[in-house]
This record gives structure tokens, sequence and C-alpha cells, in this order.
């Protein structure tokens, strides 16, 4: 039987958020204030996205009002 690979779920919810970004027009730096993290820290999730917290994705959906199921079903 073979393995069935997976995306772990840092990595989907780290694309969702950038996706998102990039249809609503958000730049960079806005994104980071939201996170609280700088701008240096969104292109480090870029390239690997293991350190995101729960924290900062309940930071971005309050902020923008998105529903955590909505932003997984994008």
């Amino acid at each position: 039987m073979a393995r069935v690979k997976h995306i772990p779920l840092y990595k989907t919810l780290w694309a969702k958020i950038r996706f998102w970004q990039a249809v609503s027009d958000i730049s960079d730096k806005e994104l980071a204030e939201c996170l609280n993290v700088g701008e240096r820290t969104l292109h480090a999730y870029d390239q690997n996205a293991k350190n995101i917290t729960l924290e900062r994705v309940e930071l971005f959906v309050t902020r923008y009002g998105i529903d955590l199921s909505s932003l997984l079903s994008m």
C-alpha cells in the first residue's frame, strides 16, 4: 500500500494567508504589523513556516474578520 503524503497544517495555513494577502492587496508591512512580526520574519515563513504560532493565526483571523474554516477552504 502506498503511503499518502500530506501537507503539514502550518504550510497550508501560511499558503492560505499569503493567498488571501495577494487577493486582498495587503502589503507585507501591513501583514507583518497584524501578526506582530517583522517583514523579515514573513520572508522566513515563506521559506519554512514551522515557527508560525496559533497566536499569529488568531491575530490574523481576528483582525480581518475571517473564519478559520473560510480561510482553509480558499
